[in-house]
């Protein structure tokens, strides 16, 4: 499934908490006392949090990777573009010129007929009206 197919319950770019509501004085008083304390026992650990997100990120080995031509695949570049010259320009449009058609005339429900002489067009107009 591709990635424009999730839902907004899929985030990449990692989970962003927003701020810590407490329901009273109490229990934001007991948090932070944890978290205190849960600081103070990484520092005897010798070990803080940045520290060892750093410390993670360089043992990282670095992204080395290259894009290279699919097995079966040749390079092409020995073989030239074609040129066929010019450039592509909007045709002018086409306009009766003869001298045939006199009109055209509506005939059942919005059906365009030709008309090539005045006694087709009498014909028609008496075909609509019955």
């Amino acid at each position: 499934m591709t990635m424009h197919l999730e839902g907004p319950w899929l985030s990449m770019s990692g989970k962003k908490r927003g701020k810590v509501k407490f329901r009273n004085a109490e229990e934001a008083r007991r948090a932070r006392e944890l978290d205190e304390s849960w600081r103070e026992l990484l520092k005897r650990q010798g070990v803080e949090a940045e520290q060892k997100r750093q410390t993670r990120a360089m043992k990282a080995p670095p992204l080395d990777y290259k894009l290279s031509t699919p097995v079966g695949r040749t390079n092409t570049n020995h073989i030239p573009s074609r040129n066929t010259g010019g450039n592509a320009t909007l045709a002018p449009a086409k306009v009766y010129t003869g001298t045939k058609v006199k009109g055209i005339a509506t005939m059942h429900k919005s059906n365009a007929v030709p008309v090539f002489s005045d006694e087709e067009a009498v014909e028609i107009s008496r075909m609509r009206r019955g």
